[in-house]
């Protein structure tokens, strides 16, 4: 999948290198988190380690466009959140983006010595991604989706289909920029993704049947899906159909200036007005 993702994403970068003097790729890295079901309001909350591929393209000193490939994992779990602590679900899942984003910089940016070389920034874009719920069992890890958790796929439930694993999102944020040594640029980022999907931790609707469960996928599918003390009636609610899932990525960034020259700093330079004999600017 990780290689599906970063395909396209090097193809598009290596087409604007050779045809660009305004551009930047590089690294980030940092961690991923996850807001849903399972943790609906805590940020920061169960953290793991994320990183990628980021390729920018400047068209001033105030505007650019930003491609990235990233992946990570994000996990959530009832107990650790203390939301619905009797619940008692938990998940993992791996995340894969690209991205591409609209960044607007507050302040004007230069990577020339005796400029400006510092400004926040806020950033909007379109992503696609894809995720693969898990859930652990007696040492085990077991993929969510293909067992239905809430009835999908079962003929007592025609109307409860499998969700997809890629879904889109809308990724948005602030940070930080910083040029130095006049081919570099450091960064600070904190970026949330608004999803469409409600599955990111398998959760998003009502109780199945555990009778129809165990009988059709077998009792770790039903105990997988109600691991409350008391089981849940069929119908009852498992998650909030009403909310979607999000997440996000936080890090720090580098990037490195490519086909770096006189003329590619023009982008960065305000008009230099000069007066002719007239005493008139041209």
């Amino acid at each position: 999948m990780k290689k599906c993702i970063l395909l396209p994403f090097i193809v598009v970068i290596l087409g604007m290198y050779a045809k660009s003097q305004r551009s930047e790729l590089g690294v980030f890295v940092g961690t991923a988190y996850y807001i849903g079901d399972l943790n609906p309001t805590k940020h920061f909350n169960k953290t793991n380690s994320a990183g990628g591929l980021i390729y920018r393209y400047n068209f001033n000193t105030r505007w650019a466009f930003k491609m990235s490939a990233l992946f990570g994992q994000l996990e959530g779990s009832d107990r650790e959140s203390n939301y619905n602590y009797n619940r008692n679900l938990s998940f993992r899942s791996p995340i894969s983006e690209i991205s591409g984003q609209l960044e607007f910089n507050f302040f004007n940016l230069y990577p020339q010595q005796g400029k400006n070389n510092f400004s926040p920034y806020m950033f909007v874009g379109f992503s696609a991604f894809s995720f693969n719920p898990q859930a652990q069992m007696n040492d085990h890890w077991y993929d969510l989706q293909p067992l239905g958790t809430e009835g999908q796929g079962l003929d007592h439930y025609p109307n409860k289909e499998h969700y997809s694993l890629t879904n889109v999102n809308i990724p948005f944020g602030l940070g930080l920029k910083y040029n130095f040594l006049r081919n570099f640029s450091l960064g600070i980022e904190w970026g949330m993704r608004k999803t469409w999907s409600d599955y990111i931790d398998d959760v998003g609707g009502t109780y199945a049947d555990q009778i129809q469960l165990s009988t059709n996928r077998g009792p770790i599918v039903a105990s997988l899906a109600d691991r409350s003390d008391v089981p849940n009636l069929e119908g009852a609610g498992r998650g909030n159909s009403r909310t979607k899932d999000w997440y996000n990525f936080t890090g720090i960034w580098l990037t490195f200036k490519l086909f770096e020259t006189s003329e590619s700093c023009n982008v960065y330079q305000k008009p230099n007005y000069r007066s002719n004999k007239k005493g008139k600017k041209r």
